[in-house]
């Protein structure tokens, strides 16, 4: 098939594009850097001449609620409108795990607005939601990081491997749309203080972790609402074993 991946050159977005080769697919990447800009469409409509289906792996960094719920509208939008144009047949989406709990988040509250646009759109669609990756306490720590020393939530997270999503995703892709595809998770719940602080000492970067809900992100996350839901889809690699490529 002719698969596009959007935010190809991203973290997950790269796992998906070797996913799809390892598999055989003519995987059509699509990103900025590569000269297609999803918030105006330059370049959408050839980037999908002869698209099958379309993996959005796309992501926005930004604590302004206004700024990423316009963001992803436009991207969003904007992808649709074109695979319609394209006749594209499956539009796939990496969603998060608790979406729909969290509502002081900004990021959250742009990835809600990208899920309404791709359910009401006009191209078949399946959602993937899935939990944090093994990475983002490393991610959240960087955000924070002055000095030396890093704010850092005590969230209760069920990790799961970038490349992991990737396969997943690969897999979805060349499938029937699904609508909402069950919750994807990795093999075991853990802590994310716990795993920013033997992250950072595999990879011999000092840091000291302040344990705190005044960090990026809130209170509302606590307790069990990132875990994922009965009958989650449980991939394989677990954190320690991610942990042990990070040395």
């Amino acid at each position: 098939m002719r698969i596009a991946v959007a935010g190809a050159t991203g973290n997950i977005g790269a796992h998906t594009v070797a996913a799809l080769e390892r598999a055989g697919h003519d995987v059509v990447r699509i990103s900025r850097s590569l000269g297609v800009d999803l918030s105006t469409g330059e370049g959408l409509d050839a980037a999908l001449a002869g698209v099958e289906a379309l993996v959005d792996t796309t992501s926005h960094e930004t604590a302004d609620r206004d700024e990423a719920v316009a963001h992803f509208g436009t991207t969003t939008r904007n992808l649709l409108a074109a695979e319609e144009r394209a006749a594209v047949r499956h539009h796939v989406l990496l969603s998060i795990v608790g979406l729909h709990r969290v509502e002081g988040n900004a990021h959250y509250a742009g990835k809600r607005e990208q899920e309404r646009l791709v359910t009401e759109g006009p191209v078949p669609w399946t959602i993937v939601a899935a939990t944090q990756f093994h990475d983002f306490a490393a991610t959240v720590t960087h955000w924070t990081e002055r000095d030396g020393v890093a704010t850092i939530p005590p969230l209760l997270v069920q990790p799961i491997a970038p490349a992991d999503v990737g396969e997943v995703l690969a897999e979805i892709a060349v499938g029937a749309p699904q609508g909402r595809y069950r919750d994807v998770a990795g093999p075991e719940p853990q802590d994310l203080v716990d795993m920013a602080r033997r992250t950072h000492d595999a990879r011999g970067h000092a840091v000291k972790l302040v344990p705190t809900w005044s960090s990026v992100l809130g209170v509302e996350m606590a307790g069990d609402v990132l875990l994922p839901g009965e009958g989650a889809r449980i991939a394989p690699t677990t954190f320690d074993e991610w942990l042990a490529q990070q040395q």
